[in-house]
């Protein structure tokens, strides 16, 4: 016959290997006010369709009279001062795949740019990706003769300032 004693402690070692099999079970399952590992991350949305731009490449493509201007009061003589550049003109070209030939912030050569819309309906000139990225230069007007555009990254808008296009001859 066993004594109390030895039936408590088989008891006791029932009960503990009862538990250490119950709390094995729960650290695989995903239960997450038990669990400690860390949630699984939110699937990625997927990125938005570039927008066209309301500008077309073929209307800015051409050559330009070029200056720029940190002051809005100073935009009248800024547009006289780029008319005046026409004597070496900046020319932007046109891409092999629909863009536009020009230069990015501090970049020597110049490259194949995209003209892209947004949902708030403005236009954007930079390189492929979602419109206002840092590369990209906002069209802040444009009405066929005079082009005006500043870069969203901090730093460049600040040296760049506004660059002020005008065109050198009509439009072919």
């Amino acid at each position: 016959m066993i004594g109390s004693s030895g039936a408590r402690a088989a008891t006791n070692l029932g009960i503990a290997s009862v538990l250490a099999i119950f709390l094995g079970a729960c650290s695989s399952m995903s239960l997450p006010s038990f669990s400690s590992s860390s949630p699984s991350p939110a699937p990625e949305s997927a990125p938005m369709p570039e927008m066209p731009a309301t500008i077309r490449a073929d209307e800015i493509v051409g050559k330009w009279g070029l200056a720029s201007f940190q002051n809005p009061n100073d935009r009248a003589r800024t547009e006289a001062a780029a008319k005046a550049q026409c004597k070496q003109p900046y020319v932007i070209g046109a891409g092999t795949s629909g863009g536009v030939i020009m230069h990015l912030a501090d970049q020597a050569t110049p490259q194949e740019l995209r003209l892209k819309g947004s949902p708030g309906g403005k236009n954007y000139i930079g390189p492929p990706g979602p419109a206002g990225g840092e590369q990209d230069r906002e069209i802040v007007s444009f009405d066929g003769r005079v082009l005006i555009t500043r870069f969203i990254d901090k730093d460049a808008a600040t040296r760049y300032g506004n660059m002020v296009y005008v065109r050198c001859a009509p439009r072919a």
